[in-house]
């Protein structure tokens, strides 16, 4: 199966807004899957493989990322894509496989997890943090959570338990995010990143790295 071309467009909040999938998981709406440097998060730095799944069900107006234009497409296929980018001369050289969207926790992406877990891959998963699914254990999910109904809202606890660190996104200027507000991860210890928003304004970008570096500062 050939997936759609990469694309630069930007949602900022254009994307429809999309309900959860109903499934057994064998077939998932994917945008793309590709070979890149995880960018941010725990594993910053490391070669991984981003399975990037279609729709998300918010619309955020500052989003950077392409998710719509997807193709359903099998497990065992995306299993065998993964293969072809991970392996190198008859080697693997690609341990780390992220799945992100869009909003990846809107499909029942258990089945996925489960096969990539049995192949030995590190999995991450990347949330917004307002919608849950059962997953297998031994995986990593990393929430960055978003502002719904002008404020953050307290995680639910079956996700929040689940949660290997909070990711929030930091702005000088949107008042939205300009703090880090404690909405669960204190209560079991979650790690915290603060990452500056890309507001493609580099004044407003300077500024909103300046913030993030104070907050974690303090």
């Amino acid at each position: 199966m050939q997936l759609a071309t990469r694309s630069h467009v930007l949602m900022r909040g254009t994307n429809p807004i999309r309900q959860p999938e109903i499934g057994d998981g064998n077939s998932l709406q994917v945008k793309e899957i590709f070979p890149t440097l995880q960018g941010e998060g725990p594993y910053a730095g490391w070669p991984a493989i981003f399975i990037r799944l279609g729709g998300c069900n918010l619309a955020c107006d500052f989003c950077d990322t392409q998710f719509e234009d997807f193709q359903p497409m099998t497990v065992l296929a995306i299993l065998e894509r993964v293969q072809q980018f991970a392996m190198v001369k008859g080697e693997r050289s690609c341990e780390l496989i992220v799945i992100t969207g869009g909003e990846p926790l809107r499909q029942p992406i258990a089945m996925l997890c489960d096969a990539l877990l049995e192949s030995d891959y590190l999995v991450q998963i990347e949330t917004n943090g307002t919608l849950f699914r059962p997953l297998p254990y031994g995986l990593d999910i990393v929430c960055s959570p978003k502002v719904t109904d002008k404020q953050y809202f307290p995680i639910r606890d079956d996700l929040l338990e689940r949660i290997t660190v909070l990711k929030f996104l930091i702005s000088a200027t949107d008042t939205r995010y300009r703090e880090v507000p404690d909405i669960g991860q204190s209560q079991y210890n979650i790690p915290v990143y603060v990452q500056p928003m890309d507001e493609y304004d580099e004044t407003k970008n300077k500024a909103n790295l300046s913030r993030a570096i104070q907050l974690a500062m303090e």
